[in-house]
Formats: structure tokens, sequence, C-alpha cells
């Protein structure tokens, strides 16, 4: 059984609309995914009771690392596999709609920076790109087409070609994105320290195993020193959703109108805290995931703070050092 007009949550306008198709989406899910239906009987919980989206339980993510979650008698279209650390299992998102992911990363995208013809788009992702089934490249490689100028592209370890077209764009006052996983982006401001004034960097999160974890302000304070600007730009997504926050700087992430943040109670994690400024789990629900589940507790710590933006404070101990993480501070 399909969603009737999966496409309409990119319409949404106000709050009472996202709360009724969040509902509807819940409710359709927990008749029609097998693996959130099993988490929600083994909770005692009757969906067709559940009115409100604060009452809607979230589903562990780290069950995407062992369930293939997705909707009875969907097929698959893709599945995306996260990085993981040695010994550890992948998570797996098995995705019905590519259609879905791809107006969901274009639409937010356009949202927050504008078509990306704007702009001359380059891409530091290495150990993304050789793993082949990577959400992120599948993304920036997208937006990289969208931009549709001959010098955005995946630099990988070409950094010479990378800096030469930089300098190239800024010497005609064009409009440049650098988005990169934090330690490219590091090892990057450590080898070359290149003055890249004028051009907005985009941190995408991750260490990967190859450089001591730290705190986004840690990191962002290094980058800012060694590259000349005043900001670094930062997005939010994971393996596990299709859809992505951004943040202009400060950390402070902003997430599409198909897109929510609540705090989980760490005391007590079918609960979620409505206040701003309070230290809790991080639950999403992520409305582009129609086919597999829109209510995602994730192991990342953050709060809520003013204008409907959240940060990211890192992650529960013990939890998987993969995607955008950072240390608690």
């Amino acid at each position: 059984m399909k969603f009737d007009q999966p496409y309409r949550i990119f319409s949404i306008k106000n709050r009472e609309e996202f709360r009724r198709t969040a509902l509807e989406i819940f409710q359709y899910q927990a008749a029609n995914n097998h693996v959130y239906s099993l988490f929600l009987k083994n909770l005692g919980r009757d969906y067709r009771h559940i009115t409100h989206v604060e009452e809607i339980p979230f589903l562990p993510a780290g069950l995407f690392r062992s369930q293939k979650i997705i909707a009875e008698n969907a097929d698959v279209e893709a599945v995306f596999e996260s990085s993981t650390t040695t010994g550890s299992l992948p998570a797996r998102h098995y995705v019905h709609d590519l259609g879905i992911y791809e107006r969901s990363f274009l639409k937010a995208f356009s949202l927050f920076y504008g078509d990306p013809s704007r702009y001359m788009i380059s891409a530091l992702l290495p150990s993304y790109l050789e793993r082949g089934n990577s959400s992120l490249v599948f993304m920036m490689d997208r937006i990289i087409r969208e931009s549709n100028h001959p010098l955005s592209g995946f630099y990988k370890d070409d950094i010479p070609r990378l800096l030469a077209s930089l300098d190239k764009i800024k010497a005609e006052g064009r409009n440049a994105i650098l988005a990169g996983v934090s330690f490219a982006l590091l090892d990057l401001a450590e080898k070359y320290s290149p003055d890249l004034s004028g051009i907005i960097v985009m941190e995408t999160g991750g260490m990967k195993g190859r450089r001591k974890e730290m705190t986004r302000e840690e990191l962002h304070g290094i980058l800012k020193r060694s590259f000349n600007i005043g900001t670094v730009h930062s997005e939010y997504g994971m393996t596990e959703l299709m859809s992505q926050a951004y943040s202009a700087g400060n950390g402070i992430f902003q997430s599409p109108p198909w897109m929510k943040i609540m705090i989980r109670d760490p005391r007590d994690p079918l609960s979620v805290i409505d206040e701003e400024m309070i230290t809790g789990g991080l639950n999403i629900i992520d409305l582009a995931n129609v086919y597999s589940c829109s209510f995602i507790a994730t192991d990342d710590l953050g709060r809520l703070c003013g204008d409907g933006g959240f940060e990211v404070l890192g992650r529960f101990d013990g939890s998987d050092i993969r995607g955008c993480n950072l240390m608690v501070d």
C-alpha cells in the first residue's frame, strides 16, 4: 500500500499542516511498516489511539543497522549505507522513491542558499566517494550538477586544482561553496591554510576515526583562523534521514518545513521536553522518510533555540562514532 500523494509534504506551509500530515504519515507507517508496527506493539501502544504528535513513539536510529525498515510491498529503488567504525554494522536506509529524496535535498538547499546555479560548488568527501552508496555523495553529486558550473565537482585529493579553482572564482567575484567532511577540511587547513575569504565553507561533520573528536566550536575556530573566514556553515544529515538541516554559522541549525526537531528527555526516552535551551536527545520527524520511518530517535544530544533553530551538542556515551558526530563540550 502506498501513501497518498507523498510529494505534498513539500507544500506544507504552517505548523497545523505539519501536525496533520505527520499524524497521517504516522498512522500509515504504524499500519504498513512491520518493524515500526512491532516496535509500537512491544511498547504496548495502539497507534489508533494516538492523536497528538507529542504522543508518537520515536524509533531508535540504531535499528537501521539491524532491520530492514521499509513499508510493506514497497519496492527498493536504492539502498544508502552509513560509514562505520571497525567491527560495527552500517546503518542501511532502504529507499522506495529516490525522487522524494531528490526533491527534499534540492528544495532544502534552495530554501537556505537559493538556486544551486548561483554557485560554483566543490566537495571534499574522501572515503565517502569510495563507498559508492553514500546518501551524502548522492546529494552532493546532484547539487553539483544543478550548479552547472564547469569548475564544480568532487576534488578528492587534487587540492592544488581545488585551490586554483577557488582563486579563479574569487577573482571573478562569483559565489562559491566548499563542502567537506571535518577531517578533510582540517587537513586542508593544516597543510595549506588557504585564504578562503568570500567562500562559503560548509562542514558536513565526521572525523571518521581519522582525527581526535572535537567539539564543533573547536573545529570551527580552527577553520575560521586557517581560512580567514568569519563563519563556518554546517549541514546536519544522516543515512537514516531523507532531509537535512543547515547552519549559516554559530552552530544554530534550521530545518525545512517538512522536518521537525524535538528534544527527548534523557531520563525518560518516551517523553519530549518542550522547552528551549534544555539538553536532551534529538528526536527528528522527517516526513520525507514516508516509506521508511519518519519518527527517529537519534543518538545525538542537542537543544532547541529561538526561532525554530536547534543545536547539536554531541552524542550519547557509547554511540557509534560516525556521520556528523562531535564530542560533547
